[in-house]
């Protein structure tokens, strides 16, 4: 990062265009109070603003500077991001923060902790109107740990910590709960982590994404899906081969692995993908896997994101923690997926059974288009468990197994009750997708 850099300095400069940042309030110093007469008067008070371009789109950026009062948060220094804040507002430009901050500033006592208050606020307040990517680069806890939970994006760079308490304050914690690692797979919290060049990278794809432009595309909008055949077990497979150049931003890839969310675009124009991934074989709905697709959903609706929901689901997880949390996370989901007023297109790739599968943005919930690959099951449930519980002792499961497989199981009997508009080769995902959505626009 060079010597004659400071850290917070750097960051911005490794995450904008060569030479198009420019520095705003860098002689805003912190205010006396009676505590602190005779404080010498620090440098932008350990934060830098300004605005830049990424890949030419128009960012606001704002970096604390834990070498200058070790980032803490004053009352100046939280009036310079509100300030950050206003003029993205004006111009519907996003907003990015590099946090790296000692916690607030107990010299200026209430002044401080108001001041950190005002500074969620405006982000709580402007949510879904700008979109706002934050990274924890260095030191993040307390009160302040809320500020990358708000954020529509969250990154974390190795090494950094992000915490509400201290990992060596709770009461019989063997862990590093305020890792990246940590964060991202276990918290959820965060949607990507590395190195500062690898979430630098990453930041930047995110917002070649946003604002949702429609682009001109560089790959063919009829090129044939390659594969999909041995891919129909993980949306995130799927997601890659159709998406333009094979491009697919997976977000909290982590976290609830059965369930993956991420950003594609498709000729052009901007999709969020939220699909089911067998884990272990298995294609279930969890309570931690729903709710990590009822903000996705969330999020797309907010920024006007159509949505493509990939289904291979044939079950609800079972055990006693599923019992005390997926009922409500359930709910969340198929509210999101009922309230988005976005374009939504569900494709069916293998499975689809029972009430999992109408909660997994059905035809029912509100899908606009549903589209199912030739071999995909479509039913109540499992051909074989069916049998088992319609046939008489079990000595003509064989024959009812056969004949329910292809009478009450199939996508051909879903799309003949209308359930169904489109069966479509794995060749052809591609172009129906996109043809789907372009009715949209």
């Amino acid at each position: 990062m060079g010597n004659d850099l400071n850290q917070a300095q750097a960051r911005i400069n490794a995450l904008l265009d060569d030479n198009s940042f420019v520095e705003l309030q860098s002689l805003v110093v912190a205010r006396n109070t009676d505590f602190n007469l005779d404080a010498k008067k620090e440098p932008s008070d350990g934060v830098i603003i300004g605005h830049g371009l990424v890949d030419g789109t128009l960012v606001f950026v704002f970096s604390q500077n834990a070498e200058v009062l070790g980032g803490t948060i004053g009352e100046m220094h939280a009036k310079k991001i509100l300030s950050l804040y206003d003029m993205a507002l004006k111009v519907g430009a996003p907003v990015i923060g590099f946090i790296d901050c000692g916690g607030v500033r107990l010299q200026e006592s209430f002044d401080a902790l108001e001041s950190l208050g005002a500074v969620i606020e405006r982000a709580a307040d402007v949510k879904g109107v700008i979109p706002q990517l934050i990274c924890v680069a260095g030191q993040c806890g307390g009160g302040l740990s809320v500020l990358p939970a708000i954020a529509d994006f969250t990154f974390m760079v190795d090494g950094a910590s992000l915490f509400v308490n201290s990992p060596d304050t709770i009461t019989g914690n063997d862990k590093d709960t305020s890792s990246a690692k940590f964060q991202f797979e276990e918290a959820g919290t965060v949607d990507m982590y590395g190195s500062l060049e690898e979430v630098v990278a990453s930041m930047r794809q995110v917002i070649s994404m946003i604002p949702n432009d429609i682009v001109e595309a560089t790959d063919d909008l009829n090129r044939a899906s390659e594969g999909l055949d041995s891919k129909v077990s993980d949306a995130a497979a799927i997601a890659t081969e159709i998406a333009d150049n094979r491009e697919f931003i997976e977000l909290k890839a982590g976290y609830a692995k059965e369930m993956v969310t991420g950003l594609i675009k498709l000729d052009g124009v901007t999709i969020g993908v939220v699909g089911n991934r067998e884990v272990d074989g298995e294609a279930y709905l969890s309570a931690i896997g729903c709710e990590k697709a009822a903000d996705f959903v969330e999020l797309c609706d907010m920024y006007e994101i159509p949505v493509l929901s990939i289904t291979n689901v044939a079950a609800f997880k079972s055990c006693t923690c599923q019992e005390k949390r997926l009922p409500r996370a359930l709910a969340q989901m198929s509210q999101r997926f009922v309230d988005a007023s976005i374009p939504k297109i569900n494709l069916i790739t293998k499975q689809a059974y029972g009430s999992a599968y109408v909660l997994m943005n059905s035809k029912s919930l509100g899908a606009d288009l549903v589209y199912a690959f030739e071999n995909a099951s479509v039913g109540a449930m499992e051909a074989s468990k069916a049998a088992r519980i319609l046939s008489d002792n079990g000595t003509d499961a064989a024959a009812i197994e056969k004949d329910y497989a292809q009478l009450q199981d199939s996508a051909l009997t879903a799309a003949a009750h209308g359930h169904i508009d489109r069966i479509v080769s794995t060749a052809d995902a591609r172009k129906y997708i996109i043809a789907g959505f372009e009715m949209f626009f």
